[in-house]
């Protein structure tokens, strides 16, 4: 084989059917992309003219007209900006893919600015054939002595080009619709097209119906140059406004000012909000809202609006619609904007983004990236800012915006790190909390309140006075009293610090478990809440589907912190001071009514305990620990697939029974009549029914039980 080298070729008849039919992924792009090539041939001309290579007419007034004829099936896109030569025309749009932008920069390299130029890679005018069987296009350069140029081509590889008659500097791109596509020649097609992409684009874009008779009535008063005025109409009184009627005006369809391109110093609160209405069609009015500004080391402008998101996180939907360089690309594109801010409503404008050759997406850039960290970051300052500042507005808007923030915690971990601080927990109280703030609540000894408080008249967590415990004092030296008034032995304890304690008192305070109790359902745990307020602990309020992973995150990321729901130990703070006597009673007594209790309910795991409450009117409570329940919510999720999880029922459960109160004193008095098995459930039901609701079943057998056991009051 003879060795032999060359340069690649593509032909055309292949490549052509491939650029019309599979570059875009939307058909209606194609007005997005013309106009665009109209928007850039305009700044091309006035940068010529800034450039003193070109001298713009006194009354030049850079615009788009877009104008369609439904009867004839056309659509003209017409720019006044920089036009083409023949030489142009051959160079730019017969020859596939050479950008007239790209090589207008290169050629002004030292004297223009790229950022402002839309197109670079000269593909977007090839949409046109994905909706026109024929385009033509006409233009004028605005060279001296240029002659104008007509094209021509019926979507195949071949074309003709003559000489034009357009008198204006400037292009008509003329697009002959097929029949699939007439859609796109109707005016309210052609407007809501239209303002989707290029609602924001820097030249006025006008939408008209060519050859319309149609016309429309102004004030006298209201007359443009541009008018044509059909009739003056008769006034029905003499002092009535002279009204006249005119052709109906093309109508401007863009704002060349967006409010993102402003300094936020130069916005005010109601063009914001009106900038949102006008975006969004949302008239709720938005939290609060994010400008974002900069220019180095990338050019990014955009604003951020936080609307108001009260619902389950799945379900909210939000739209940030992303810009360049005031185009159109895409709304909610995940490479540029971080997920959980998809939640939010916004714009954001970057002209230095990489797109592909569509400039419907990205191109796989590192430079991405860094555009979504930034945004990520001035978030959070806003955030953490707003939180410095103004705790009592942010408060305010906590509820609101905690499952965005929540759910940003949980999939970005800088965010997360930022904003660990400024996360709020609402306590019993509904009092809004930071985090280190609900810290230094768990930090301090309840135990040590309660000291403090002795001798003063006490109330139990029902608001009812009771007997303030004598320990040491009123009974003289060396005297104290038991639950039951006895004297006992008072008790000294010399307490002596561990020697690890001894070297480092501070280290051991911060290696301590800090627990920040939390309350998931405020009426399903209301006798524990009671329990924790007569006691004053607090607990926090965390009831929203994400707050479960998200304590997780916390408490993965902070070493030392631990969530505990509040019915998931029984802490000293409930229980009764005892005397050693009453405490060996107790231990006797366990053992036996938990074996009672267990046969009873026929639950071998289940753990019971006997203990004396202060609150004399609880007869039962059931404790899950943390990790157990936490198991089983997970495994109910696996239990949906058809996983038996049926096993993992008890783990973890603890059945606490009151000593003080009459109900458990009888079984313990009475372990071998009939009627101690029957309290035995009904104490466990009334425990648990405290924690969930009962299942069908149960519930069912606990009413049935109620009734019997009011029966045996009757017949007593």
């Amino acid at each position: 084989m003879v060795a032999k080298s060359g340069n690649l070729s593509i032909n055309s008849d292949n490549i052509f059917p491939i650029i019309k039919k599979w570059l875009y992924s939307d058909q209606d792009i194609f007005y997005r992309e013309l106009i665009s090539n109209g928007c850039d041939a305009i700044t091309k001309l006035k940068k010529l003219d800034m450039m003193g290579e070109y001298a713009l007419p006194e009354d030049f007034k850079p615009r788009i007209d877009v104008q369609i004829h439904p009867e004839k099936k056309t659509i003209k896109i017409t720019d006044n900006g920089i036009g083409m030569t023949t030489d142009e025309v051959e160079e730019y749009i017969n020859q596939i893919a050479f950008s007239g932008a790209t090589d207008f920069i290169a050629q002004y390299k030292d004297k223009t600015n790229e950022d402002q130029i839309i197109g670079h890679f000269g593909l977007g005018f090839y949409s046109a054939f994905m909706v026109a069987d024929d385009v033509h296009i006409d233009s004028l350069s605005w060279k001296k002595g240029a002659e104008p140029v007509h094209w021509e081509c019926d979507g195949g590889t071949e074309f003709s080009m003559e000489k034009g008659d357009k008198a204006e500097v400037g292009t008509t791109v003329t697009l002959f619709l097929n029949e699939d596509c007439l859609k796109y020649c109707n005016e309210y097609e052609a407007r809501s097209v239209v303002q989707k992409y290029c609602s924001f684009m820097p030249t006025e874009i006008y939408l008209s119906k060519e050859e319309s008779d149609e016309t429309q009535t102004i004030d006298a008063e209201e007359k443009l140059e541009s008018d044509i005025v059909v009739e003056e109409l008769p006034k029905e009184k003499e002092e009535d406004k002279q009204r006249l009627k005119i052709k109906r005006r093309p109508q401007l369809l863009n704002d060349i000012h967006p409010l993102w391109a402003k300094h936020p110093n130069e916005c005010t609160k109601e063009e914001y909000l009106e900038f949102y209405r006008k975006v969004f069609q949302d008239y709720k009015e938005p939290l609060f809202w994010i400008h974002l500004n900069m220019d180095y080391p990338f050019n990014l402008k955009g604003i951020l609006y936080f609307p108001k998101i009260n619902l389950e996180y799945e379900s909210i939907e939000g739209k940030i619609k992303l810009y360049n360089n005031q185009v159109f690309i895409a709304d909610n594109i995940k490479e540029v904007i971080p997920e959980f801010l998809l939640l939010l409503k916004g714009v954001i404008d970057c002209p230095d983004l990489p797109l592909n050759v569509s400039r419907s997406a990205l191109q796989n850039d590192g430079f991405v990236k860094k555009i979504s960290d930034y945004i990520t970051k001035k978030v959070a300052d806003k955030l953490s800012g707003m939180c410095k500042t103004d705790k009592e507005e942010y408060d305010k808007y906590w509820d609101d915006i905690s499952p965005f923030i929540k759910f940003g915690c949980l999939k970005d971990d800088k965010f997360c790190e930022k904003m660990t601080d400024y996360i709020l927990f609402k306590n019993l109280e509904g009092k809004y909390l930071t985090l280190p703030e609900c810290l230094e609540v768990a930090k301090s000894d309840p135990d040590e309140a309660e000291e403090n408080a002795e001798g003063e008249n006490a109330v139990d967590e029902n608001g009812e006075e009771a007997e303030a415990e004598a320990v040491g004092e009123g009974t003289g030296a060396g005297e104290a009293v038991d639950e039951n008034g006895e004297k006992v032995e008072a008790e000294v304890v010399t307490e002596e610090p561990d020697a690890e304690d001894a070297d480092g008192g501070d280290d051991a305070e911060e290696k301590k478990e800090k627990i920040i109790y939390y309350v998931t359902d405020e009426r399903q745990q209301g006798q524990y809440i009671n329990m924790f307020k007569a006691a004053k602990m607090d607990a926090v309020i965390l009831t929203h589907n994400i707050d479960q992973p998200f304590v997780q995150q916390l408490e993965s990321k902070n070493e030392g912190i631990k969530f505990m729901r509040i019915d998931a130990d029984l802490t000293e703070n409930f229980k009764a001071k005892t005397s050693k006597k009453a405490e060996k009673e107790l231990e006797e007594n366990a053992e036996a009514i938990g074996t009672l209790v267990k046969k009873a309910l026929k639950k071998d795991k289940l753990t019971v305990k006997l203990e004396k409450l202060k609150n004399k009117k609880i007869s039962s409570m059931l404790t899950i620990s943390e990790e157990s329940r936490r198991m089983q919510d997970m495994m109910k999720m696996y239990a949906v697939n058809g996983m038996d999880m049926g096993m993992f029922g008890e783990e973890g459960e603890t059945l606490v029974l009151n000593a003080s109160h009459p109900l458990v004193q009888y079984v313990m008095e009475h372990k071998e009549e009939k009627d101690s098995k029957m309290i035995c459930e009904q104490l466990y039901d009334l425990a648990k029914i405290q924690n969930a609701p009962l299942p069908a079943e149960e519930m069912a057998n606990f009413v049935a039980r109620s009734n019997e056991i009011m029966m045996l009051l009757m017949n007593k």
